[in-house]
């Protein structure tokens, strides 16, 4: 079966939310690549840029999730635009709680997490990167969508 990784792009912060996010998660980076690691004569890099994120990955259970720092060259990043959101399915509600409680603090709440009246604990909020986060624990489920 197929499966999604989320990919995030970021202006020149991606390590910093990257370390939040493994703080909240656990595990380790599978991969940190800077500019700096690619750069030529056919790519050059230049100092300002070397040490930002070309790519990382945090695993998180089977999913990955993935981010790069937007080179200046290609334009911002807009980090308040109406993206996608990001869902976790829990496998608890205190996995859910432990997990919408540390990636929402110093973000915004669009909805605490609770009782939803489709059946599952449910809440959403944009964390303090302007990244939108979805947390689900669906007992029918749990963790398993």
């Amino acid at each position: 079966m197929a499966q999604i990784n989320p990919h995030i792009n970021f202006n020149g912060n991606a390590e910093e939310a990257f370390t939040f996010y493994k703080s909240v998660f656990g595990g380790e980076f599978a991969t940190i690549m800077r500019f700096k690691d690619l750069a030529s004569e056919a790519f050059p890099v230049s100092e300002k840029e070397a040490n930002k994120i070309m790519h990382i990955v945090l695993p998180i259970g089977p999913s990955v999730l993935m981010a790069n720092d937007v080179p200046e060259m290609m334009g911002p990043t807009n980090e308040n635009e109406n993206r996608s959101k990001i869902v976790i399915s829990a496998e608890s509600k205190a996995e859910a709680d432990h997990l919408f409680n540390g990636l929402s603090a110093g973000g915004q709440i669009e909805m605490p997490i609770t009782d939803s009246p489709w059946g599952s604990y449910f809440g959403m909020f944009r964390d303090k990167y302007g990244i939108e986060w979805m947390v689900d624990y669906d007992p029918k489920y749990k963790g398993k969508l």
